[in-house]
């Protein structure tokens, strides 16, 4: 099993400038200790439901390109990229060149978006809800075909493209690798089971996770795709790694792995810079998780 870490707070002791150092240092120890993925949050304001929404949020891709300077092994990406951000060829070019500049460690975690309050602040449409997941499924399409030898156009009924060219091509095979976050049982799992090569759920309890991912097989028969084919990430919230009990924490992870979970993602507590958290609750464990085996 596999230990990812997702940032959501750069509210650190230091203010503005303490941001990029310790951002820098978080992401050497994560690498150098083994954690497999790190991901920031695609916001342009902070989330209001977690903290002032006026609090420091980062650009998303540019941050990541900033961590794949300071790291070697991670895989990189956002949890996730909403897809009313960015037009879907500028997005398949952003991830592209990420995946070229970190010698083929991007990923491209992507969902319907959320968050209307930053739409309207920064004046970024915001479709409704059915609309959103048409324009997801035909992202998830569009870049698809401009991360192959296809470079012939795309029209779609939101978005025309007269030719998918992007060069250079993503260095990850066999190809770019493409997470959908959420557990929508009707929408979200069944563009995992079409185009995903991973799904990221919420965690509230081992069996809700179970029921997500029985949901997700029904799709993969439905529309004939190999189940195992996709890793299964959650988002689990590392509340015992903060308390300091690691065992805690990697029996839960073993739970979580019987039903074929592949990566728990944890979350740095507010706060706690990163960096000091990821050396503290997460170098300990991750050899430990390396040892639980999925079990389907």
């Amino acid at each position: 099993m596999q230990l990812g870490v997702h940032v959501v707070r750069f509210t650190w002791p230091g203010g503005t400038e303490a941001i990029a150092p310790v951002l820098a240092r978080a992401a050497r120890i994560a690498d150098d200790a083994g954690v497999a993925h790190l991901s920031v949050m695609d916001h342009y304001f902070q989330m209001e439901a977690m903290f002032p929404p006026d609090e420091p949020m980062l650009e998303g891709y540019t941050t990541l390109g900033f961590l794949a300077a300071h790291t070697a092994r991670l895989r990189l990406g956002l949890l996730v990229t909403g897809t009313t951000y960015r037009h879907p060829g500028l997005l398949a070019k952003i991830v592209a060149t990420l995946d070229v500049l970190s010698g083929g460690r991007a990923e491209l975690g992507i969902g319907a978006a959320w968050y209307d309050r930053e739409h309207h602040g920064l004046g970024v449409p915001f479709p409704p809800l059915a609309e959103r997941f048409e324009r997801l499924e035909e992202t998830l399409r569009i870049c698809r075909q401009m991360w192959s030898d296809d470079n012939g156009p795309f029209d779609g009924r939101h978005y025309q493209l007269a030719e998918t060219l992007c060069v250079p091509a993503p260095i990850s095979r066999p190809r770019l690798p493409i997470l959908i976050g959420g557990g929508g049982e009707k929408k979200t799992l069944r563009l995992v089971a079409t185009y995903a090569d991973a799904c990221n759920l919420f965690a509230p309890s081992v069996d809700a996770v179970a029921h997500k991912l029985d949901v997700l097989k029904a799709h993969c028969d439905a529309v004939g795709r190999d189940y195992a084919e996709i890793t299964k990430t959650i988002l689990h919230g590392g509340d015992a790694l903060t308390r300091g009990e690691p065992s805690a924490f990697l029996a839960d992870a073993e739970q979580y792995a019987r039903i074929g979970v592949d990566t728990v993602i944890v979350v740095p507590p507010g706060g706690e810079p990163a960096d000091a958290w990821i050396e503290r609750a997460c170098v300990p464990v991750v050899k430990d998780l390396a040892d639980i085996g999925t079990g389907s």
